[in-house]
C-alpha cells in the first residue's frame, strides 16, 4: 500500500493515523511543500493520498504557489476513486477541490471539543465506532461549506461541517484527529506564543486538560485513522485488493 502524505507545514506529524497506517504495512512518501513545494507528478506510484494540516488558508496561493496544483491533484485522486482524506487545512483544500465555499475565520476553536456525530456518519466506516459524540483536538480559524454531493458526517456548534465523505473514501475532517496526546504535547512546546494568544489559559491548564480529554480523544482519534486506512484500495498483480485483505 503507497500513500502519499502531503505535509503543508513543518513538523505536523501524523500522530494517529501513523499507528494505522504502519499497523497494516503502508509505505509512506512524505511531500513537504513547505520546503520545497514538491507534490507527486501523477496519481499512478499512490494508492491513497493524505493532506495535512498549516497556517496558512486553503485560498493563500499568492503567498504558497503549489496551492492551485495541490486542489487539483486532490481532485484526480478522487475522482479516480483513490482514498484521500483532509485533515483541518486538508479538509479546506479538499472542499475547495469540490467546488464548495472556504470561509475565512468563520470558526476559531483550539484544545479538545466535542463533536455530534449525523445520522449519516452513524452508519458511515469512517466513524462508525466513535458513538454518537466524541472528544477530539481542534485548531482553526477557517470552514468551509458542504461540496455538492458531500454527505456531512460530523458537526459542532463552531463549525457546521466538521466531517464529510464525497463517494466511497473521499474524506474531510476539520477536527485532527490524528492529533493524540504526543503530538498535542509536541504541539504544546513548539507553539507556546500562538497557543497562549489564541486560547489565554490554556497552557496553564494543559495538564488538567489533558487528563480530562486525552485518552477518549486518543482512542476516538485512532478508531477514526484504522478506519480510513482499511478503506484503501491497492493495486497489486492486477488485482485491486483492500488495505484490510
Amino acid at each position: 500500500m503507497r500513500v502519499a502524505v502531503v505535509e503543508n507545514m513543518k513538523n505536523t506529524g501524523l500522530g494517529a493515523l501513523a499507528r494505522a497506517l504502519e499497523e497494516a504495512g503502508a509505505e509512506i512518501e512524505w511531500f513537504r511543500v513547505w520546503r520545497d513545494g514538491s507534490l507527486p507528478q501523477d496519481i499512478s506510484g499512490h494508492d491513497a493520498l493524505v493532506i495535512l494540516g498549516g497556517e496558512q488558508s486553503a485560498l493563500d496561493d499568492e503567498t504558497h504557489p503549489h496551492l492551485p496544483e495541490l486542489v487539483r491533484l486532490t481532485r484526480r485522486f478522487g475522482d479516480a476513486g483513490k482514498a484521500v482524506l483532509g485533515i483541518c487545512l486538508g479538509s479546506q483544500i479538499l472542499a475547495r477541490a469540490y467546488g464548495a465555499d472556504n470561509l475565512l475565520g468563520a470558526a476559531r476553536e483550539f484544545g479538545w471539543h466535542s463533536i455530534g456525530v449525523t445520522g449519516e456518519g452513524r452508519s458511515d466506516p469512517l466513524l462508525s465506532d466513535v458513538g454518537d459524540e466524541f472528544t477530539i483536538f481542534q485548531w482553526h480559524a477557517d470552514t468551509f461549506s458542504l461540496p455538492e454531493g458531500a454527505v456531512c458526517l460530523a458537526t459542532s456548534p463552531v463549525a457546521e461541517n466538521q466531517a464529510f465523505r464525497i463517494g466511497r473514501a473521499v474524506y474531510g475532517t476539520q477536527f485532527h484527529f490524528e492529533a493524540d496526546t504526543e503530538v498535542v504535547r509536541q504541539w504544546k512546546g513548539e507553539f507556546p506564543g500562538t497557543i497562549e494568544r489564541i486560547a489565554p489559559g490554556w497552557l496553564e491548564n494543559y495538564d488538567e486538560l489533558a487528563a480530562r480529554h486525552g485518552a477518549a480523544a486518543d482512542a476516538a482519534g485512532l478508531a477514526i485513522a484504522r478506519a480510513w486506512v482499511s478503506l484503501i484500495e491497492r493495486q497489486e498483480a492486477g488485482l485491486l485488493l483492500q488495505a484490510t485483505a
